[in-house]
């Protein structure tokens, strides 16, 4: 009997000890843009705010801006011209702060501020157009007048869903049926034919597996979106074999996922 209360005690504790190891070993989750719910009536701090969240989350900006190393500084002064607020509408002759913005955000190959490469992406790939503006307004907010309203943020969503173009509705777009789940999203993109993904998938493009210690979220991203921009050392002979349409397929929501899922696999 003392015997059987032993074996039971050091199962229970066993149970006890591995649940608390469980729950202190801290959850990743996919912080994806959060839908955009914003109306023609919505003001300017509601749309400051609604970039603000963007920038600092979702939308992956901090993982090159604010250092000034990779890409110019936004959040403070940069090289002595301000802040991002008070600087745009000094950056090119002719346009105006909001232009500039848009464009830098759109079609950020147009310009390069000097001293960085060209290494941004589009962000219409990633964010909808409604979206993009709040980040405008957040930037412009940094020292500078927000000009961008409600109504513009309420007309490039129509147009978006009168056109057909994907917005950041959940479902936006039926790739995987809609989930989010990297899972899902591996497996409806034919990811493992070509990737090694715990230990099965094929050799011919880098494994997912320790993606996350090679990479960090903005190269993911870019390799996702822009697979043929660069070429991951000894996978030359492949160079153009992945298909540069998942930028297409995927809305926010699913990009998001599957990058932070690629991130934590150390």
């Amino acid at each position: 009997m003392g015997t059987n209360l032993r074996v039971f005690g050091l199962v229970v504790g066993l149970v006890v000890f591995y649940a608390l190891l469980a729950n202190a070993i801290p959850q990743v989750q996919s912080e994806v843009p959060p839908e955009l719910t914003l109306g023609a009536e919505a003001t300017s701090e509601q749309l400051v705010a609604a970039g603000e969240q963007l920038y600092q989350g979702a939308g992956g900006c901090t993982a090159c801006h604010g250092l000034g190393t990779r890409a110019p500084n936004l959040l403070t002064d940069e090289g002595g011209t301000g802040t991002i607020g008070a600087r745009c509408s000094n950056r090119v002759a002719g346009t105006n702060c909001e232009t500039y913005l848009w464009q830098s955000l759109t079609e950020p190959n147009v310009y390069v501020v000097e001293g960085y490469q060209p290494i941004m992406q589009d962000m219409r790939r990633t964010i909808s157009a409604g979206q993009i503006w709040t980040v405008v307004a957040y930037l412009q907010s940094l020292g500078g007048d927000v000009t961008v309203t409600g109504a513009k943020v309420a007309e490039s969503q129509a147009s978006e869903v009168n056109t057909g173009t994907p917005t950041d509705a959940p479902g936006g777009v039926s790739f995987a049926g809609g989930s989010t789940d990297p899972q899902d999203l591996i497996s409806a993109g034919g990811c493992n034919a070509c990737h090694v993904l715990q230990g099965q998938g094929g050799p011919i493009g880098p494994p997912f597996d320790g993606m996350g210690g090679r990479l960090d979220e903005a190269q993911i991203r870019r390799g996702i979106l822009e697979p043929n921009a660069d070429t991951a050392q000894g996978y030359a002979a492949v160079a153009g074999v992945m298909p540069a349409t998942f930028g297409q397929q995927f809305n926010a929501a699913q990009l998001e996922s599957l990058v932070r899922f690629l991130a934590g696999l150390k």
